[in-house]
């Protein structure tokens, strides 16, 4: 059977119950699951080829759901059960969606922290010198961050804990966004622009600082009356960073 033909009985079986496994998808089309999965990889590929959602707007659900949830009781004693339930979804679907603790703490980590955004600044200025790219960061990030401060928070948290789901999507992250950060800085030591030092060291002392200052914002406008616009607090802390870090 051809791809094209599996892909006209998918399309009517997922029609039909959006919630069809690629088992029942290769029962109906008369071909073994391994066929199906050498055709289009996963459900999700399946998915993809037909321009089809498992669920519009499950995973907006399952994330922010998931987000109250590992605030509350933090990644290891999370219930996938009362995950599902609180998103609306069944079980079957939330592990279609995420199929484990690690993809569901990487997929969070990628919509609620501000790495895509930052990405998408180095990717058009990532020629520029770090006068003009770091400060753009840190604005960046600033904004991506401001009213996210308590998911951030408990994301901050089981990032540093021990959790071996933690762990792998950290893993995840750091390849995906941080070491593109870390290699700009590496060349621009090495190209003469920035002090040479620990490029990892270089970038806590650039994201420790607005980390804070984001965390305490709140309890600085209240108590100590310091209000001050978002873009103006990243431009400072960025151009302080780059004073200590001039040749």
């Amino acid at each position: 059977m051809t791809r094209q033909s599996v892909l006209a009985v998918a399309r009517g079986v997922l029609e039909r119950d959006r919630g069809a496994s690629l088992h029942d998808v290769a029962s109906a089309a008369g071909v073994s699951r391994a066929t199906v999965y050498r055709l289009f990889g996963s459900r999700e590929g399946l998915l993809q080829a037909l321009d089809l959602e498992p669920d519009p707007g499950a995973r907006e659900r399952v994330l922010a759901a998931a987000v109250e949830l590992v605030g509350r009781d933090g990644l290891g004693r999370l219930s996938m059960d009362e995950l599902a339930a609180a998103a609306a979804v069944s079980r079957a679907s939330l592990y279609r969606l995420f199929p484990g603790k690690a993809a569901l703490f990487r997929e969070l980590l990628v919509a609620y922290s501000p790495m895509e955004a930052i990405l998408e600044t180095l990717d058009r200025l990532g020629h520029r010198p770090p006068e003009e790219v770091v400060p753009a960061i840190a604005r960046t990030a600033a904004r991506t961050l401001a009213d996210r401060v308590g998911i951030v928070r408990t994301l901050v948290f089981e990032a540093t804990g021990a959790s071996e789901d933690a762990a792998e999507a950290i893993g995840y992250v750091t390849a995906r966004g941080m070491a593109r950060v870390v290699r700009y800085l590496v060349e621009q030591m090495a190209a003469g622009r920035l002090r040479t030092t620990h490029p990892v060291l270089a970038l806590q002392a650039l994201a420790g600082p607005m980390i804070v200052h984001l965390i305490t914002r709140g309890v600085a406008e209240r108590e100590l009356g310091l209000v001050l616009p978002l873009d103006e607090v990243a431009t400072e802390l960025a151009e302080q960073w780059l004073r200590g870090m001039r040749p």
